[in-house]
């Protein structure tokens, strides 16, 4: 089974059900179906094939979800990108992904023209039609250049479908690359099947759901959770172009919607702006919170606020995403990603591969059906990250006696002082505490004297708090060796489109 034979299913069911919602714009799963079948037969048309590269750099709307599923159910190998890259970006991952046709907004045309000529292999860059009225004619791409809209119309429902292997490549996702270039995860259709389906079935998303998608859909969190997972059973996908508190608020209102998937700072910019319009999320049944970790400080405000539970969970790109979840059959443990989910299997690991004892850190490793197939063209990466059979996640963690995970950090963000390990988020949840701190991140500076020390940068509602104040508050909850040595106060942190903390321009500020 696959993502694109389960719409067909769903729409034939469920013909006038709601599947998506977008600028208030209903879409059924018949209309959907259709939708996707027109794209499919278009690209054939156009002589792509099974196995093809097609790169997807579109924002949230329905041009991502038809392009996506239109792609797949072609057979094609779907690369989805970050419309926001700069060309260098775009220009690497585009020809290390042997791409062959771009979908992407009208507005990023002139992005692409730039380095169209380093991108002889892209036949055909496919167009989405913004509000900018962005003419086509007279383009400097126009013998390449197709509509969106105009395959739709111009596309047959008489079309034999692709006949997909479940280890046939669906997606090539491209991780952030902290560490030298960014790496292609290749995910089959059974990873993308089987993670969309287990993590429905364990968070019981059904039909009678409305998911607001806020996080970015290029962004396997948002793939597979608020996508993925609720189309698996005619839920409806209420479909964000961006993210804003206010916008939440309406949509989740008017749309009374029962989900929302969303990241630790999301979480924290909807608590600053809850003042009146704690009503607005009466409907939501759960909230979902991934891609970093949660400070409990702020999970159990917001819970307390809007009471409704948010299940922490974790997964990575090579996972397609998720392999963890607090369940929601019985009480959530704070700061924990949870458990196992269905068909997957987490353990914590030491540096030869043996697991620890309970309460140990180790490295998290993972097994199941939603393990990647290695990365494209890197075989010596994907041999340091799979072995024996295992996920290597570089995320080091701990394991308590009723199996619950708790991620205590990255492996590579570890500091070590005087020879002591300290990890960042410990430092972090001492300083959620403060009243004052709305944000921290903490790193890793040289000091000649330990190795390493403990620097933190935060965002503070106070325009008196002071450094010194921040230390004395820290030497009462944390050993003298994790306290920090500086701390830098700014007007927000950097994050990436995903609202992830990017310690890594934190630590570039310090090597300037």
């Amino acid at each position: 089974m696959n993502l694109s034979d389960q719409l067909s299913i769903t729409a034939r069911n469920h013909p006038n059900k709601t599947a998506l919602v977008f600028q208030d714009q209903k879409t059924s799963y018949l209309e959907l179906e259709g939708a996707v079948t027109r794209f499919a037969s278009q690209l054939r048309k156009l002589g792509y094939q099974k196995g093809d590269h097609i790169a997807l750099a579109v924002g949230n709307s329905p041009y991502y979800v038809i392009g996506l599923y239109g792609a797949l159910r072609l057979g094609a190998v779907v690369i989805p990108i970050n419309p926001l890259y700069t060309a260098h970006e775009l220009t690497y991952i585009l020809k290390n992904g042997d791409v062959k046709a771009v979908i992407t907004m009208d507005v990023l045309l002139e992005k692409f023209e730039a380095i169209a000529g380093n991108l002889p292999g892209v036949q055909h860059y496919i167009s989405c039609e913004s509000s900018a009225g962005i003419s086509l004619e007279n383009h400097s791409l126009y013998a390449k250049l197709k509509s969106f809209t105009n395959l739709l119309q111009e596309g047959t429902l008489m079309y034999e479908k692709t006949k997909l292997d479940d280890e046939d490549t669906a997606l090539i996702l491209y991780t952030s690359g902290t560490t030298g270039q960014p790496k292609g995860a290749m995910l089959s259709h059974r990873n993308l099947f089987s993670n969309a389906k287990d993590v429905a079935d364990y968070l019981t998303i059904n039909g009678d759901d409305s998911v607001i998608a806020a996080l970015p859909m290029f962004h396997v969190f948002c793939l597979t959770v608020a996508l993925n997972a609720p189309l698996m059973n005619g839920g409806t996908v209420l479909i964000m172009p961006k993210f804003s508190p206010q916008d939440v608020f309406r949509i989740a209102y008017d749309y009374e919607a029962t989900i929302f998937a969303g990241v630790p700072t999301m979480y924290n910019y909807l608590l600053q702006s809850a003042s009146g319009r704690k009503a607005d999320l009466g409907t939501i049944r759960l909230c979902i919170s991934g891609g970093a970790a949660m400070p409990v400080a702020l999970l159990k405000s917001f819970e307390k606020t809007f009471g409704v539970m948010v299940s922490e969970g974790y997964g990575l790109s090579e996972a397609s995403p998720v392999t963890c979840f607090n369940p929601l059959d019985r009480p959530r443990k704070p700061g924990s990603i949870g458990r196992n989910i269905i068909h997957v299997e987490n353990k914590v690991v030491d540096e030869f591969g043996e697991e620890v004892a309970v309460g140990e850190v180790g490295e998290l490793v993972v097994k199941g059906s939603n393990v990647m197939k290695g990365y494209y063209k890197m075989p010596e990466e994907t041999a340091v990250a799979l072995r024996d059979g295992w996920l290597y996640t570089g995320d080091m963690a701990r394991m308590d006696d009723e199996g619950y995970f708790y991620v205590v950090d990255r492996k590579k963000d570890m500091i070590i002082v005087g020879g002591y390990n300290v990890y960042p988020r410990e430092v972090e949840e001492v300083l959620y505490i403060h009243p004052d701190i709305l944000e921290a991140a903490v790193i890793g500076i040289p000091d000649t004297g330990t190795g390493e020390a403990v620097m933190c940068y935060v965002v503070s509602s106070s325009t008196t708090l002071t450094e010194k104040e921040l230390i004395e508050f820290c030497i009462g909850h944390l050993a003298n060796y994790k306290v920090p040595s500086k701390f830098e106060f700014l007007d927000e942190l950097p994050k990436n489109t995903t609202g992830k903390i990017l310690r890594k321009n934190l630590k570039e500020r310090v090597e300037q």
